[in-house]
C-alpha cells in the first residue's frame, strides 16, 4: 500500500501485524494495532479543536509512549509538527513558538505557559486549568477523515551561529529518505528487529531514521527517555535489542572505564547493526566497542535539511574515518570556492540532490535547493580512490589564519591523540595581525591533571604546521553539547 504521508506507515504496519509490539517504554508497551487506534483518536480530537490543515503544533515531549501518537496523530489531522527540545528554557520555547506561529503546544510540563498558543495539551496526570489532557484525547477522541498538508515537520536547526531557522520538511521528503534508507543492503531495519530509541525523538535523527524507519518496517522500538550507559545496556539485554541508533556521545559513554566491559558485551550481545550519526565518531571509540563486542559501528552523515541521511557505510568495507557513500537516490558532488567541481582527491563543499531535500526555511522557503534541485550543505569533504566520502569540516567553521584555511577537525584530531585529552573543540577568535587565531578548549582525563598549555602546544607542533597550531588553550571540565552530543561551538565562540 502506498503512503502519502508519514502517518500512513502506522496504519500499514497495523494492517500487516496488528498484534506485534510496536513500542516498549519501561513496563508498558503498545502493539501496532493499539498505536494505530491512538493515532486516529488524537487526529480526531485535534480536528475537533478547530485546527486547520497546515496549522503548526509544537510537540515538546520526551521519549515516552506519548510522543508517537501525538506526532502521528497531528500528521493524520493535516497539521505541521514543530518538534521541540523538552529541555528548552521558556525564552527558547517562546522563540520557536512565536517564529512558527504554532497554535497548539503539546508538553509534559505541568507548569507550561501558553506563550501565545491558543490550545495547551499536557501529558501527565496534573492538567492546568484551561488545558487539555493528552491521555484524555488519546482515550476519547473520535476518529475522523484523514487530512493532508505538504509540510510534515518544521524542524529548527541548531546552526553554528545566529538564530535557529525552521527547516520545512515535507511528507514527500521524509518518506523519500525512509525509502532511500530502506534500499540499503543489508537492510538497516526489518520487521523482526528490536530498535533502541535512545536518541531524542524531537531531533530529526531520532524522528526520521528512528521513529519513521521503525514504522516503515513495522518493527519493535524500545524507548529510553533518560540515557544512562549502564541502565541502557541493561534495557538492551532485557529486550534483546538487535539494532542501535546512536550518537558518538553514547558510544563514548558505553566504552569508558566507568562501564564494565562485561555489561557492554551483554548489552550488545544480540545487536546486529549499530549506527552512529549527528557528529563525527572518533576512531578510538569505534575500536574500543569492537574490541569489547565484535560489533562494528556503521556511520551515516546528513543534515536536518536533507531529511536527514545522505551517506552511509552500510554495505561497504569498514574504513576508519569514512562516512560512506551516497545512499540510493541521493546525488552528490564536491565544488571548490568558485563553484566548479574539485580535482580528484581534493576537498570541496558537499552539494546534493534528491527527493529527501527540504523545501527551504520557514516561512518563505528561502535558501532551499536551487532551480535544478541542488543544495549546498556547507560541509567540506573529499572522496578517496574507492569513492568513499571523508568529512573534513563544516565550511562555516573554517578558521582563516593569515590567509590560510584551517579545518578545526584536523586540529581536534591531533589534540584527541594526546593520552591526557578526552575531548577537544577548536574555534577561531579575532586576531588583529592574522585575521583569526585558534583557541582550543580541552577536557582532560582523570589522570591528566598535570597537563598544561605548554605540553599541548608542544604536542600540536609535532603534527601541525605552525599556522594550524592553537595559540590559546583553555582547560575545561566539560564542553557544551547539543541533545545528540554535538559540541555547541557557537556557545564556545560567544564565551571567547
Amino acid at each position: 500500500m502506498s503512503s502519502e504521508q508519514l502517518a500512513d506507515l502506522v496504519r500499514d504496519a497495523a494492517l500487516r501485524a496488528p498484534d506485534r509490539t510496536a513500542l516498549i517504554h519501561r513496563t508498558q508497551s503498545l502493539s501496532w494495532g493499539e498505536l494505530a487506534g491512538q493515532v486516529e483518536r488524537v487526529a480526531g480530537a485535534l480536528i475537533a479543536l478547530g485546527l486547520q490543515p497546515g496549522d503548526r503544533i509544537g510537540l515538546q515531549l520526551g521519549n515516552t509512549l506519548d510522543f508517537p501518537p501525538a506526532f502521528f496523530g497531528a500528521l493524520r489531522a493535516g497539521l505541521t509538527v514543530v518538534p521541540i527540545n523538552p529541555a528548552f528554557t521558556e525564552p527558547e520555547l517562546a522563540t520557536v513558538l512565536e517564529d512558527s506561529a504554532a497554535r497548539v503546544l503539546v508538553t509534559a510540563s505541568v507548569a507550561a505557559e501558553r506563550l501565545g498558543v491558543t490550545e495547551l495539551i499536557v501529558a501527565g496526570r496534573q492538567i492546568p486549568d484551561g488545558a487539555h489532557g493528552l491521555a484524555d484525547l488519546i482515550a476519547t477522541g473520535t476518529p475522523g477523515e484523514a487530512r493532508h498538508t505538504d509540510v510534515a515537520a518544521l524542524v529548527y536547526t541548531s546552526g553554528t551561529s545566529g538564530r535557529p531557522r525552521g527547516a520545512m520538511l515535507t511528507h514527500r521528503a521524509l518518506l523519500g529518505n525512509l525509502d532511500q534508507c530502506g534500499r540499503l543492503d543489508p537492510p538497516v531495519l526489518q520487521a523482526n528487529d528490536v530498535l533502541l530509541l535512545a536518541l531524542p525523538l524531537f531531533h530529526v535523527y531520532g524522528l526520521g531514521p528512528g521513529l519513521g524507519m521503525l514504522a516503515r518496517a513495522g518493527a519493535t522500538g524500545v524507548l529510553v527517555d533518560r540515557f544512562d550507559p549502564v541502565e541502557t545496556l541493561a534495557v538492551m539485554a532485557e529486550h534483546r535489542v538487535t539494532s542501535v541508533l546512536g550518537a558518538p556521545a553514547m558510544y563514548r559513554a558505553w566504552t569508558t572505564a566507568a562501564v564494565e566491559p562485561g555489561a557492554v558485551a551483554t548489552g550488545f550481545g544480540t545487536v546486529r547493526l549499530a549506527m552512529s550519526g549527528a557528529a563525527p565518531l572518533p576512531a578510538a571509540v569505534a575500536e574500543r566497542l569492537r574490541a569489547i563486542t565484535t560489533v562494528p559501528i556503521q556511520q551515516g552523515y546528513g543534515l536536518t535539511e536533507t531529511g536527514p541521511v545522505l551517506t552511509c557505510t552500510v554495505g561497504f568495507p569498514d574504513k576508519p574515518g569514512s562516512i560512506g557513500r551516497p545512499i540510493p537516490g541521493v546525488e552528490l558532488w564536491l565544488r571548490d570556492e568558485d563553484g566548479e567541481p574539485v580535482e580528484e582527491g581534493d576537498p570541496g563543499e558537499v552539494v546534493v540532490r534528491g527527493r529527501n531535500l527540504f523545501s527551504g526555511y520557514w516561512p518563505d522557503g528561502l535558501d532551499g535547493p536551487d532551480d535544478a534541485g541542488w543544495f549546498a550543505t556547507g560541509d567540506v569533504a573529499y572522496l578517496d580512490p574507492d569513492g568513499d566520502l571523508h568529512l573534513v569540516d563544516r565550511r562555516k567553521e573554517l578558521i582563516i589564519v593569515s590567509g590560510f584555511n584551517v579545518y578545526p577537525a584536523e586540529v581536534e584530531a591531533v589534540l584527541l591523540a594526546h593520552p591526557a585529552v578526552t575531548e577537544a573543540a577548536v574555534v577561531g577568535i579575532p586576531d588583529e595581525h592574522r585575521g583569526e587565531a585558534i583557541r582550543a578548549f580541552v577536557v582532560l582525563t582523570g589522570s591528566g591533571g598535570g597537563t598544561g598549555a605548554a605540553e599541548l602546544a608542544s604536542w600540536c607542533a609535532r603534527s601541525l604546521a605552525r599556522f594550524k597550531c592553537p595559540t590559546e588553550f583553555e582547560i575545561v571540565g566539560e564542553l557544551p553539547h547539543s541533545a545528540t552530543g554535538k559540541v555547541r561551538k557557537a556557545r564556545l565562540r560567544s564565551d571567547s
